[in-house]
């Protein structure tokens, strides 16, 4: 049974970028017991495979290596290693040997998704190794032009890969994480190799998930992959929050490291695990958020309603709209946008282009969002994400129409099947 702490929090602080195996190695360089991890790994159902940790150095700061070796059909041993890319220069993280395509690592996203759901892994990991496997399957089926439930992983669909994974997510139940935050991820530029031949660097991949989370990165002068998308794809999907280190008591400190040792940086992934405050009866400070307006009157419910979609799309946390009377009893509405500070000059830009209004208000207020997560569940093979918080999970409302109308079932029927599904992640 893994020891839980109520409030423990880890901080990804990712300056020389991320990987999957770097994410694993630092949780265990904190703290999270190997032999733990292993053991949940084990619960997956694949084989032919072996990881193990070892301590590295990595210019000049002490850190953890995550090897996982595979085993191909003729016995032979494939250990994660460096690769040359496109100009020479090693891969810093944890990509792939030249073999990958020999022993399996071209994996259909509906076979990974079936080997998580028949492993034998407690609830909070699996569940957090489908979201990681479901964005990529999103951005890759974005990207090629097809479902994602049809999308071919191949990097990302090896062993390895899902054994990073899955390992990230088993290191942070060992520790008993219960919320995430990553700081802006570092990436590299040039051009790397990959399945399909050089691509640019940030990869395709990466950038398409950061954009959609809204994550915020940099670019430094260095053309070794720095972020891949395994790694990439274990933040945006995780974190609950991007910043800086929050509010808490620093427990302990890991450093995760990447193959190569390159001079000048240390190659890590720094993780702080810590612990919250304990709950006072006086309100602690909120996140600061802010809240932008206008009044119309002079346009129809359609743009209203345009309007709210096009404020989400533009990063508001939400928007909505209030009946109001303006003067001489004319009836109009509020259109309501609630937004992090820093993207309120975007958000502030759409809210004024979509009504029209010759003018805004706004004011700095406080939020207290609760902790959730977001899972993906399976009704009669059709895919519904999920949110989940605390004794309650809210199927999409989107997705369940769509499986609704594909089994031609109730829209009731569908939600119900799917919370049903997600109790036991709650």
């Amino acid at each position: 049974m893994t020891e839980t702490h109520q409030g423990r929090t880890a901080w990804f602080h990712c300056f020389a970028g991320t990987a999957g195996d770097m994410t694993m190695a630092s949780l265990v360089h904190a703290g999270a017991d190997q032999m733990a991890v292993a053991s949940i790994v084990a619960g997956l159902a694949i084989d032919d495979y072996a990881l193990h940790f070892e301590p590295v150095m990595r210019c000049g700061l002490a850190a953890t290596r995550a090897v996982v070796a595979t085993f191909d059909d003729a016995g032979h041993i494939h250990e994660e290693g460096p690769a040359p890319d496109a100009h020479g220069h090693d891969h810093a993280h944890d990509h792939r040997h030249d073999h990958a395509h020999e022993h399996g690592s071209h994996r259909p996203y509906a076979v990974v998704r079936a080997i998580i759901e028949s492993s034998d892994l407690p609830a909070r990991v699996a569940a957090r190794a489908q979201r990681v496997f479901w964005a990529l399957a999103e951005v890759e089926g974005t990207m090629h032009g097809v479902p994602a439930d049809e999308v071919e992983f191949h990097e990302v669909g090896s062993m390895d890969a899902i054994i990073d994974i899955v390992g990230s997510c088993a290191a942070l139940e060992v520790l008993g994480v219960d919320r995430i935050v990553c700081s802006p991820i570092t990436v590299g530029q040039g051009t790397v190799k990959a399945a399909h031949g050089e691509i640019p660097n940030p990869s395709p991949a990466v950038m398409e998930l950061l954009a959609r989370r809204g994550a915020p990165s940099r670019g430094v002068t260095d053309r070794k992959e720095l972020a891949t998308p395994t790694g990439v794809a274990l933040m945006v999907a995780l974190a609950d929050e991007f910043g800086p280190m929050p509010a808490m008591t620093v427990d302990s400190i890991g450093y995760g490291a990447g193959t190569a040792d390159i001079p000048g940086r240390p190659n890590v992934v720094q993780v702080v695990i810590g612990t919250q405050a304990a709950p006072s009866n006086s309100p602690e400070p909120g996140q600061p958020a802010q809240l932008l307006e206008v009044n119309v009157d002079d346009i129809t419910g359609e743009v209203i309603a345009h309007t709210i979609v096009a404020l989400l799309q533009a990063g508001a946390y939400d928007a909505w709209a209030s009946p109001i009377v303006m003067k001489k009893g004319r009836p109009a509405h509020t259109v309501h946008a609630l937004c992090d500070p820093a993207a309120a000059p975007a958000v502030g830009e759409v809210l004024l282009k979509e009504t029209g209004s010759l003018g805004m208000r706004g004011s700095i207020m406080q939020r207290w969002p609760q902790r959730r997560e977001d899972a993906v569940v399976h009704v009669q093979g059709y895919p519904i994400r999920v949110k989940l918080a605390p004794g309650r999970a809210k199927p999409e409302h989107d997705d369940a129409a769509a499986a609704a109308v594909a089994l031609g079932l109730s829209l009731r029927e569908v939600l119900a099947q799917a919370a049903s599904a997600a109790a036991t992640m709650v």
